[in-house]
């Protein structure tokens, strides 16, 4: 299995932090006796051949050619619909069929911001000083990099709410079938994205029960984590008792839902300034 990230020659690493079989920061020196800070998540954003600026525009807000920035704005479209429709006065303006409309779409959008995500993340340079070459990266196996894990859970969860969403189109709540075809999916789906949310937050935490640093990254993550428990909370709150075809909690459901979205849609925006401010290389002092 490939060394991730790779310590080029002549490099040694002088601290490491580790979450189990991840590792998610380390510190290099270099033959010239330069430290270099290296962490998962700044690498990711910043050395995939998917996101990496272009000389001059290193720290912009608007960066199309980027696809962290693409990244950012399908969450934030996506997070907005699922923000507003389960809103009561927005099914009263619109109606039933329209809402269901908007949460499918919601659910398109969140899984092209995942999928361009899972690219940014196999397609990230392995090392700080050899860039990414050859062609564009589809797949890989990498289970040691938790933002493998991370983005491939993440993938799966937005698969699953494409799959509740579209189902809801053609299934009334009282069918039979509702929790089979409806909410199962959407339960899976919640699953997934406290899964991988959990896995974001600990990348940057730097372990598994440890508070997140006060800095952009850290609150990014908290805020997702976030929306994700809000999520989950929602999927249960939605289960229809068999017998009475009553959902546990319409009220809880759809405020958990809307709760969880703007959760994410803070996150998303936060996804813009993280693009454009932090670097890859970090250089640290002697200790």
């Amino acid at each position: 299995m490939a060394e991730f990230p790779r310590t080029p020659v002549g490099w040694r690493v002088v601290g490491r932090r580790s979450s189990g079989p991840f590792t998610t920061e380390l510190v290099w020196v270099d033959p010239a006796g330069g430290r270099l800070r290296w962490s998962s998540r700044t690498h990711r954003k910043h050395a995939s051949r998917l996101s990496r600026p272009r000389p001059g525009r290193e720290h912009v807000l608007w960066a199309p050619h980027r696809v962290s920035w693409w990244i950012a704005v399908l969450f934030v479209a996506g997070s907005s619909c699922f923000l507003v429709a389960p809103l009561p006065a927005f099914l009263d303006a619109v109606g039933a069929r329209a809402d269901a409309i908007v949460f499918f779409v919601g659910s398109l959008l969140f899984t092209s911001a995942a999928a361009l995500q899972w690219l940014e993340t196999v397609n990230a340079d392995r090392g700080p000083t050899a860039a990414h070459g050859g062609r564009l990266r589809v797949l890989s196996w990498e289970p040691h990099r938790i933002d493998w894990w991370s983005s491939g859970v993440q993938l799966a969860g937005t698969l699953f709410f494409n799959a509740t969403t579209w189902r809801a189109l053609s299934t009334a709540v009282d069918a039979p079938s509702y929790d089979q075809v409806v909410w199962r999916p959407d339960a899976f789906g919640s699953v997934c994205f406290l899964v991988s949310g959990y896995l974001a937050y600990v990348e940057v935490a730097g372990g598994w029960l440890r508070g997140v640093p006060r800095t952009l990254e850290g609150t990014l993550v908290a805020v997702n984590l976030a929306g994700c428990v809000a999520f989950g909370i929602s999927a249960v709150a939605a289960y229809v008792v068999p017998g009475t075809g009553d959902l546990v909690s319409v009220t809880v459901a759809n405020a958990a839902t809307s709760l969880g979205a703007l959760a994410f849609l803070v996150g998303a925006v936060l996804l813009l300034p993280e693009g454009a401010r932090e670097s890859v290389r970090e250089p640290v002092a002697a200790d």
